[in-house]
């Protein structure tokens, strides 16, 4: 079948539209119609490093659709649901089983980011010559894509596809680092450093939690929005001479919690520093290395947890976002700026330039 995909064909290239072909779902396959797909960081910098012999390349892994076909095996979906998807996991190994998918066994890298399905091939053709995609088993920024049960989740048809879109990544890792991770009692204080979609999203859960939320962030757009969401003080860090003495006074001593989203190591000695003895980090930023003040960590007991997609089992934690959403304690609508599929890479500058803080892609 004929589809749009967003193609990036060279690396740090742009996303350009193309039409590609895509093949009929395998017996474990969905096929799934987009109708909404966020943009995440992930994507843009990705493509920044994607090696050239697995280009051209189809990105985009917060999708939102309709079923419209389904293979042989697949028993949790028919045609002409309404779907949301998320990473892929394999299902069966120990941590899968055990309600830890985001941290498979079988790779997370290997099912999700290589470009190919498991046995290397591509569902993707141009001209006869193959495409990359199965990114986090999916390949979103298209009209058509391939996905599978573990990472397929059935949502309510009237969500707005906008809305839907971004639970699969963002606002799953964000709101779960808070929900699934760190777990916040009410009246605690957390202090989020970097306030794009998934730290914002951090925002609103720890908030729905009754929690005193700080946001620290050089964009004043988005420490704006932070305070919106509830956020008791928004730091601009250019500001203050001192990020982590700021943090402490507003908190009064420290907060109780962090996370980082930007994996800069500066800013992971920041949050270091003003965590209140016995507080805890979830370093949620994709970073190389960082130096860590070990004596710090050790003399205030500091935890520090590393945490991928919020811990979040998708079937089950979507549907708690969705929930969350409706009793208006998620308003995602406040971080979206749609974006028509045409405009993907005007999409994908303004959010690398910090000018939107949540484009999603819209399909007719």
């Amino acid at each position: 079948m004929r589809i749009q995909a967003a193609l990036v064909e060279s690396t740090g290239g742009p996303f350009t539209v193309h039409d590609v072909h895509i093949e009929e779902p395998r017996p474990d396959e969905i096929l799934v119609r987009i109708t909404a797909a966020g943009i995440c960081n992930t994507d843009l910098s990705t493509r920044q490093i994607w090696p050239q012999p697995r280009l051209p390349m189809v990105f985009g892994h917060e999708g939102a659709g309709v079923v419209e076909a389904v293979g042989t095996a697949v028993t949790t979906v028919v045609p002409g649901d309404t779907v949301c998807l998320s990473y892929r996991s394999c299902g069966a190994c120990g941590n899968c089983t055990s309600a830890r998918s985001a941290y498979c066994e079988a790779g997370i890298n290997a099912l999700n980011a290589t470009g190919t399905r498991s046995d290397g091939s591509t569902p993707l053709s141009r001209d006869g010559e193959p495409v990359f995609g199965n990114f986090f088993g999916q390949s979103s920024f298209a009209s058509y894509a391939i996905a599978y049960e573990s990472n397929c989740v059935k949502i309510p048809a009237d969500l707005a596809p906008v809305l839907a879109a971004p639970l699969g990544c963002g606002v799953q890792t964000g709101a779960g680092t808070v929900l699934n991770v760190l777990q916040p009692a009410a009246g605690s204080s957390l202090v989020v450093f970097g306030a794009g979609g998934v730290g914002l999203s951090a925002v609103m859960a720890a908030v729905s939690e009754g929690c005193s939320v700080v946001a620290v962030d050089p964009v004043a757009s988005r420490r704006a929005v932070a305070r919106d969401l509830g956020a008791v003080a928004a730091l601009d860090p250019r500001d203050v001479d001192d990020v982590a003495a700021a943090v402490r006074d507003i908190t009064s001593g420290g907060p109780h919690h962090a996370i980082d989203t930007t994996g800069q190591p500066i800013v992971i000695s920041q949050a270091i520093a003003a965590l209140r003895h016995r507080g805890a980090l979830a370093l949620v930023g994709i970073g190389k290395s960082a130096e860590i003040d070990i004596m710090t960590v050790i003399r205030k007991g500091i935890q520090l947890r590393g945490v991928i997609e919020g811990d979040a089992v998708p079937h089950e934690f979507i549907p708690r976002l969705i929930t969350l959403h409706e009793q208006g304690k998620l308003p995602l609508e406040k971080l979206i700026t749609p974006y028509p599929f045409s405009e993907i890479e005007a999409a994908a500058r303004a959010a690398a330039a910090g000018e939107v803080i949540k484009p999603v892609l819209t399909f007719s």
